[in-house]
């Protein structure tokens, strides 16, 4: 196959840095590239690079174009650059001539010698066709009406923001990053019902549990009782809410650990603050004390007491255990139940649902699937501003069983049984399923399994694109397309195996299925 293409660099543009505090302190790679091309054949490619300090950096960029289904490199672009402490931006106009079809742009970057970033997202090039029309979709509800499939009620909703409370809440007017913390307008009562407004069905105000001495660092002259008590006047808040004639469901919870050498997971249902702060007297600044960064201990920790979590915007050298990062256990794999793989902006402003600044995190949710972790895909917006939900269309979505009630039990319940699927359309619907067997599903199986993907859109788009994956837990290996229809009938080699589906549509936007796991005997 002959490729030309024409490439035009339009330079380096040094921007602003960001208001950022220390708990934000990480290489932070944002690509954006157009699904489709302009009327010209043509579109603008933008890739920005944040530092994590004012120190001078060797920054080393590969953008990539591959196949959507395997990893057959088509053309790549390298760059490198000193950054010294501030934001940069690399954009180029790409026009290439490839046969017509759907393709990812992958990029990788990488500070100095430390972990790679990578983000990647599709891109259509001429008049590709859309794959065959899913089988039997279920067909959504109108707004107006609870959204039904396949048995199921389906709920949307945000699992990631802040309020006043740490790092959150700052006034539209005003916010252009993290808030110095306790510093915000607005709480967690304001969330609730911005986001009830807004159309959500939950909402999580999940605020940095190192936070609640007004700092974010360690105040000497912090008092544990005020602190300790405004976490719980949060879980007060949310239950108040949750008491009254509101549609939403509120939760409180917090997020747990740092980004420098650490990594960010929500805990969703404990009771008590964890922590490792204390002030100069020596009381501890939390309910319980949690080691920094001791992942480990944490897992066992949640696992004890019941406690259920997500991983945060997700990077490959995070959440080490016993020096290995994304390392698996026991106890992490029966605590941990989602891992973000997508989100928008933190610091958007947005408020119709299309800011353009998005994260991908599917490598890194990959990793942790080989890894071992049995994690549904989520998506949400971490809003620090007051937009909870309103920034983009993205939402995490939760299947109850039909005419169950939207309460923190059910909600849990249907998370533990990893009945979720993570979208950037909040008016589009996924369904998979192995032999009849719901995503999140657990399964021994001799003999064939048919996987099946169903999706419909409740605004007309169409599928562009259509993926199942495939995976070995604790392979620790490269998860793999295993195919690009709707429907495939295998026979699984004897072991452990999980099995995932995606849908990008029309328009660019995609879709993650729970994956299921497969047990495969032998007759």
């Amino acid at each position: 196959m002959r490729v030309f293409f024409t490439t035009v660099l339009l330079g380096w543009m040094v921007l602003e840095p960001a208001h950022a505090i220390d708990e934000h302190a990480e290489f932070d790679t944002v690509l954006q590239v157009p699904f489709q091309s302009d009327s010209a054949g043509q579109r603008r490619v933008v890739m920005r690079f944040s530092p994590p300090d004012n120190h001078r950096h060797l920054l080393r960029w590969r953008l990539e174009l591959l196949p959507r289904h395997d990893e057959t490199l088509v053309r790549s672009w390298l760059g490198e650059r000193m950054l010294d402490g501030e934001a940069a931006e690399v954009s180029m106009i790409w026009r290439a001539a490839v046969p017509d079809g759907v393709y990812r742009m992958r990029l990788r970057a990488r500070l100095d010698d430390g972990a790679e970033v990578e983000q990647e997202w599709p891109v259509a090039v001429g008049a590709h066709r859309p794959p065959p029309a899913m089988l039997a979709p279920a067909q959504p509800l109108p707004d107006t009406d609870r959204r039904q499939t396949a048995g199921y009620d389906v709920y949307l909703g945000n699992l990631h923001s802040q309020t006043n409370h740490s790092d959150g809440g700052g006034a539209l007017d005003q916010c252009d990053g993290a808030q110095a913390p306790q510093s915000g307008a607005y709480g967690p009562a304001d969330a609730y019902a911005y986001a009830g407004q807004h159309g959500l069905d939950f909402l999580m105000t999940s605020e940095h549990n190192h936070m609640y001495d007004g700092s974010d660092g360690t105040r000497a002259d912090a008092n544990a009782n005020t602190a300790l008590a405004l976490f719980h006047d949060g879980l007060r808040l949310a239950e108040q809410w949750n008491a009254g004639a509101n549609q939403l469901l509120a939760i409180y919870g917090q997020e747990w650990g740092t980004i420098s050498k650490g990594g960010h997971i929500n805990i969703l249902n404990a009771g008590a603050l964890l922590g490792w702060e204390r002030n100069a007297t020596g009381d501890l600044l939390a309910d319980e004390e949690t080691p920094k960064n001791d992942y480990a201990s944490l897992y066992t920790l949640m696992a004890g007491r019941g406690w259920f979590g997500q991983f945060n915007h997700p990077q490959k050298d995070q959440f080490v255990a016993d020096g290995k990062p994304l390392a698996w256990s026991a106890d992490g794999d029966a605590s941990m139940l989602l891992c973000e793989v997508m989100n928008s902006s933190a610091y958007s402003t947005n408020t119709s649902e299309t800011e353009t600044r998005r994260s991908n995190f599917e490598a890194t949710c990959n990793a942790l699937l080989e890894a071992g972790y049995h994690l549904a895909f989520s998506s949400n917006q971490d809003n620090h501003c007051a937009n909870w939900g309103a920034a983009y269309s993205n939402r995490t979505a939760v299947l109850l069983p039909r005419n169950t009630a939207l309460t923190r039990n059910s909600l849990m319940e249907a998370l533990q049984s990893r009945r979720v699927y993570a979208t950037m359309d909040k008016q589009a619907q996924l369904i998979f399923t192995a032999n009849g067997h719901m995503m999140g599903a657990r399964i021994t199986n001799a003999g064939k399994v048919t996987l099946r993907l169903r999706y419909t859109s409740g605004s007309g788009r169409e599928p562009a694109a259509v993926a199942i994956f495939h995976g070995v837990p604790g392979r620790n290996g490269k998860v793999a397309t295993l195919a690009i229809t709707q429907q495939r009938t295998i026979t699984p080699l004897p072991g452990e195996h999980f099995y995932y589906a995606r849908v990008t549509q029309d328009d660019g936007k995609m879709l993650w299925s729970a994956p299921i796991w497969v047990t495969q005997k032998t007759r």
